[in-house]
């Protein structure tokens, strides 16, 4: 079985939220395009000229330092849009996009949805409630991976790609959550034994499935709940 097949078609909710007219304004410069995994979308200092709506495709931003490690910064899905430096003033950025887990998109060119936002009208009103979510993702996870331990804060990140991805089953691996997380592999393997011993996650060949989220979610720092509250609060998510 696929990747892709374990999860169901969805509409972007960006796209869902704007006006009728408004979307159907956007609906020429869509395009659907697949998405795989790996893909990268953009690297940093390079021009963004497409931005991306996804469907039921997840997308990590990552830092990469000197020395090669990565650490993640962000992830985006159905919720949300890939590329928004294009927004804020700025055709590149210093992080690098790329997909870690195969879907759909909708594709559109960075100049159209630049051009669309300065409309100042029902499309900049939204992204910027999208930008200050993103705001408090990135505050409160600065936070808590300074003060939080690794079995607190891979249950927070397991909770954030289920919400994403709107599914309890997804496909990942120990090596690819270490890299996003910053963090050793061993501790995640540790980390990981230990949520799927009490019985909260299961783990095998590559795929994670989430059994018991109430007890994932008390398991997890606070952190998850208030940046779930906050996308709710600005986007109705």
């Amino acid at each position: 079985m696929s990747e892709n097949t374990l999860l169901k078609p969805q509409v972007n909710k960006l796209l869902a939220a704007l006006p009728t007219s408004d979307y159907k304004r956007l609906v020429p410069h869509l395009k659907l395009v697949s998405l795989s995994t790996r893909q990268v979308i953009y690297e940093p200092g390079e021009p963004i000229t497409q931005v991306y709506f996804p469907q039921n495709a997840m997308i990590s931003i990552v830092t990469t330092m000197k020395d090669g490690s990565t650490v993640e910064v962000g992830i985006v899905s159905n919720e949300g849009i890939v590329g928004i430096p294009v927004i804020l003033g700025g055709k590149t950025t210093t992080t690098k996009a790329f997909v870690q887990i195969g879907g759909a998109g909708m594709q559109m060119d960075a100049d159209v949805l630049r051009t669309e936002f300065n409309r100042s009208g029902a499309i900049q009103k939204l992204l910027l409630r999208y930008v200050r979510a993103i705001y408090t993702e990135l505050t409160q996870s600065c936070a808590c991976n300074r003060l939080h331990p690794l079995e607190e804060r891979l249950a927070r990140w397991l909770l954030t790609v289920s919400d994403r991805l709107e599914s309890d089953e997804f496909p990942l691996t120990q090596e690819f959550i270490a890299q996003m997380l910053g963090v050793r592999r061993s501790g995640v393997t540790v980390a990981a034994n230990n949520l799927s011993r009490a019985g909260m996650i299961r783990y095998q060949r590559g795929q994670i499935n989430i059994l018991n989220r109430e007890d994932l979610e008390a398991t997890s720092c606070e952190c998850y709940r208030v940046i779930q509250n906050e996308f709710a609060r600005l986007l109705g998510s």
